[in-house]
This record gives C-alpha cells, structure tokens and sequence, in this order.
C-alpha cells in the first residue's frame, strides 16, 4: 500500500507531492491533464516564474518531483474512491486500482460562464477573472466588468487601478446606495444597457456590443464566474463543504485536513481566494499535514 495519492497534478498537487517525496514516502499523482489555468497563455504574479507559461511550469515541477525516486506520476483520470481498512482504494479509468493510506484532492474547479456570444472564446486571454494576474497587461486601456454576481461591484471597484472601467450592471445585479457611492468614488462608469456581444477577433477583445446599438470600445472584461467542483471524489467520500463567494468549496482545517479523516484537500477546491501562489501553498500544507499524520498514526499503532 502506497503512503499517499495526490488526485491532481497542477500547482497544488505538484506542491503537495513534492513535500511528500523530500518526507521519503511513496506516493502516487494521478493528473487528468485538465488544469483551470491551460487558457491562459502566462501566469502572472507567481514569485520567480512571472510570464512563464502555465504549461511550462507544470512541466517543469513535474520533472522536479519525479527526480525524487519515491514518486511515480500517472496520466489519467480518477472514476471513484473509498475507503477501506487503513486507507483508500482508488479506481482510475484505464482500469487500474491503487491502495493508499492517504489521499490529497488537488482536484480544483470548473468555471461556469455566462453564455454570452464570444466569451468563451477569449477566456483567459482578454475575458479575466482576477486582475491581479492579468490586469498589467491591460492597463491604461479602457476594462470593463460583467456583472454575474452581487460581488461584481466590488470587482468593479478594484480595476480602475488599471485602467479606466465600465460596469455593466446586465440589469441583474444593479449596485445599490452604498456600492454607488463607492463606484462613483472610483470612477467607475456603470452601464445599464445589456452587453449583448463581444467584438474583435478573437483572443483579443476590441469592443463591446450592447442591447440598445451601441459599441463601446474595451481592450479586457472582467468577469467573476460562478465555480463547480472539477471533480465529484470529495463528495463521493463524503468531505463537508462551505459556501464559498463562487461556489462550493471542501471544508479544510489549518492543516488542509478534510472532515474525513485520512483525506486533504487543496488549491482552488478547497479555499474562497485563489491563484497559483495561494495554491501551491495550500499544496504545501496538505502534503506536511498529511505527512504528519502518517507519523501520529504510526506512533499510535506501535
């Protein structure tokens, strides 16, 4: 029976089996080769690898933790999980099944975007979630934010420190007093006609169409979308979840421990804030957190 398997095998996946590997133990990551981030052509704000490809990156960790001789990585993805006596049997689709005493979710989210023509297209690319990763490459150009969410006010209110920003309200999530005010004191200019189209060819985003006939030029829109689970194992082993802003998330204590003992959840599944530096760090915590436990757990049995 193998020590641990780590599900995912992004920035925090790769960052839980690396502290597992220096910990000498004999893990398993399994990595479907799906990560949120594969729409972006660089990733921004991750100390020592700013403007690197997330590919790349990815590659590069890979081999870092596959120069440890404890750790085997498998491509593919996993069908089902359970528990058994001391530990977990995993079933991956090719048909293989692996025992472990641990198990790490990196499984991370799905993004789920409006369904507005042209979106999908340049997501990623000139359709952004977080201005902290893609908003310096936009700047001083005019940005806009589509509401999707009652926090897209709040969004709104962060992004003139890039560039001059439009909100548009889609008539659904209108700001009220207090977010008026607050947009109003930013400079945010907020538009109540529906945008009904994006412009330009695609990556790139030139402008917007809105429902009344006018176009108003925009070099990027923001958008906070609404968030799935990527993957069904943390509620199939039946891990307790909070309500985060976007979506579900796996309830994790300090130490990335889940509500079920044995399993850590980390990255993007299992906390509100999100980018590649917040989930590798949580990757960190759950792969010394699940490392400690192998210990308490051994010294218990002897």
């Amino acid at each position: 029976m193998l020590d641990a398997i780590v599900v995912g095998g992004s920035f925090a996946g790769l960052s839980a089996a690396m502290q597992l590997a220096r910990a000498r133990r004999r893990i398993l990551l399994i990595d479907a080769g799906l990560p949120r981030n594969r729409f972006a052509d660089a990733s921004h704000g991750f100390l020592g690898q700013d403007g690197k490809a997330p590919a790349q990156i990815l590659r590069e960790a890979a081999c870092q933790v596959l120069a440890y001789p404890t750790v085997e990585i498998a491509k593919g993805e996993v069908l089902d999980a359970k528990a058994i006596p001391d530990g977990f049997t995993v079933a991956m689709a090719q048909g293989r099944e692996v025992q472990a005493r641990r198990l790490v979710l990196a499984t991370g989210v799905v993004d789920i975007l409006p369904d507005l023509p042209g979106l999908m297209e340049r997501w990623g690319a000139s359709v952004l979630h977080c201005p902290y990763c893609h908003g310096y490459e936009h700047r001083d150009r005019p940005l806009g934010v589509l509401a999707s969410h009652p926090m897209s006010a709040h969004q709104a209110a962060m992004i003139p420190d890039w560039g001059p920003t439009t909100l548009f309200t889609q008539g659904r999530f209108e700001p009220d007093d207090e977010q008026r005010a607050l947009l109003d004191a930013r400079g945010v200019t907020i538009e109540c006609s529906e945008v009904s189209a994006l412009l330009g060819r695609a990556p790139q985003l030139e402008a917007v169409q809105l429902a009344d006939g006018r176009t108003l030029p925009l070099s990027a829109l923001f958008v906070a979308p609404i968030q799935r689970m990527a993957s069904p194992l943390a509620e199939t082993l039946g891990c307790g979840f909070d309500d985060g802003p976007m979506g579900p998330i796996i309830r994790t204590d300090a130490w990335k421990a889940t509500t079920v003992p044995g399993v850590f959840a980390a990255g993007d599944a299992a906390r509100p804030m999100q980018n590649a530096t917040l989930a590798s760090a949580d990757g960190v915590l759950a792969g010394v957190g699940a490392h400690q436990s192998l210990i308490r757990d051994a010294l218990l049995a002897a």
